[in-house]
């Protein structure tokens, strides 16, 4: 959540933030009215209370005809202070209801516009040319098929659509890929961490994917708990209610999960293959940092997606992720987007996000630094989401007879296998 100072006190920034988002400008006007009200009614209470006190004490002093006068008004005051006790704690209720509704402050320096008005920041590696080659590239799931790595067919027949297998060098290959991608990440000074896959409401909300994001979360109502749908949640939620001391930041952990997604409203989109799926492993970054290092730690997070996948030999652009296109509790993302042949296009495959100090409000994470305490920041960055980035392998190192090249990174963690080859059917 955003600071509730900032939003008194230049509330036209927090609309202009809304409105970026294409988020309901009128919720802040909503918020600073229950914000007034929470504390006004404060103020009534403490009156209220302060009196009643006093009242107390003046009580057994006093003389029988007075003492009748002040019994009545004692129990007034007790009514009123109860009443004022409830308005206070509604108010309360409905602010911080509000607030949750909020999205974070978008950066100055983020591109106004939705999905479609991002700005490409660098271009990376070369595209091939198919043509030239002689051949006409493959898609990765008919590739994938042949390869006898990918089985959509009895992923449907078994949990539905969207859904699938990774069999003989498919698993190899995802192991290989979870393996060189968190070797990069503790080489980085990154812990690495296997993570929950279900959490509580807390964890969920603290990191602000109960707003907008909600229709895509899986709940299990009977216990509870939610299917998270990137690491970022439990990673988010590890020190939730703690205070960190200021000189053990920056902490960095990579998370190693499952992750569960409902896809809503992408019906028809991304079906064939592996490429939009309801469940997935991937590696997380995640950085708590003072607030005056968030900046340069997005940077550095963007850094090592960039090196992660160079390292893997594809071609890829950075884009700055436009104002509407942000999660709620991003103020600022990059995204990494890999070529995909079949496609003619670049595809996201990792993304970096600083979130500033808006979800450790939310969780309750804050940083000790001297006698000062304060929210620090939280940021998050994709490594590897594991089934997309097969896709782009396999579509960008494919050879005309279908077998696929292993990139030099992964060779070590195949066995020094430099080719994946069609499997005799």
């Amino acid at each position: 959540m955003i600071d509730l100072r900032l939003l008194r006190e230049d509330p036209d920034r927090v609309r202009a933030s809304q409105r970026a988002r294409g988020e309901d400008v009128e919720l802040v006007d909503a918020l600073l009215s229950a914000d007034e009200r929470r504390r006004s009614s404060g103020v009534r209470f403490d009156e209220l209370r302060s009196e009643q006190k006093s009242l107390g004490k003046l009580i057994p002093k006093a003389s029988p005809e007075e003492k009748a006068e002040l019994l009545r008004r004692a129990e007034q005051l007790k009514a009123d202070v109860k009443a004022a006790d409830a308005e206070q704690h509604e108010a309360d209720e409905e602010a911080r209801r509000l607030l949750l509704r909020l999205g974070n402050l978008v950066h100055p320096d983020v591109p106004v516009g939705g999905e479609e008005d991002f700005v490409v920041l660098e271009t990376h590696g070369t595209i091939r040319d198919f043509a030239a080659e002689g051949f006409e590239p493959k898609d990765h799931l008919e590739l994938g098929e042949a390869l006898g790595a990918i089985d959509v067919e009895r992923g449907a027949k078994v949990s539905g659509s969207r859904f699938y297998y990774l069999t003989g060098v498919g698993a190899l290959l995802e192991l290989a890929l979870v393996n060189a991608a968190i070797a990069q990440a503790t080489e980085a000074g990154f812990v690495p961490m296997l993570t929950p896959a279900l959490v509580r409401p807390r964890a969920m909300e603290g990191t602000g994917f109960l707003g907008q994001a909600a229709e895509n979360v899986y709940h299990l109502e009977k216990d509870d708990f939610y299917l998270v749908g990137t690491s970022e949640v439990p990673l988010a939620a590890y020190h939730m209610d703690e205070i960190l001391d200021a000189d053990r930041l920056p902490l960095r952990y990579a998370g190693f999960s499952p992750c569960y997604r409902r896809e809503a409203g992408t019906y028809g989109k991304d079906t064939r293959g592996i490429f939009r799926v309801h469940q997935f492993d991937k590696v997380e970054m995640f950085s708590y940092v003072a607030p005056e290092d968030a900046e340069a730690e997005h940077r550095r997070l963007l850094e090592w997606e960039k090196q992660w996948l160079t390292a893997l030999e594809l071609p890829f652009q950075v884009i700055d992720v436009a104002s509407g296109d942000l999660g709620a509790s991003a103020s600022r993302k990059y995204d990494c987007e890999a070529w995909i042949p079949t496609q003619g296009r670049y595809r996201e495959l990792t993304s970096a996000s600083n979130c500033d100090s808006f979800q450790a409000r939310r969780l309750s994470v804050r940083m000790r630094d001297g006698k000062k305490v304060q929210p620090l920041s939280t940021l998050n960055g994709t490594l590897c989401a594991v089934p997309r980035t097969i896709v782009a392998i396999l579509e960008n190192h494919q050879l005309a007879d279908g077998s696929v090249r292993v990139p030099g990174i992964l060779r070590p963690y195949l066995g020094g296998r430099e080719l994946l080859e069609p499997v005799a059917r």
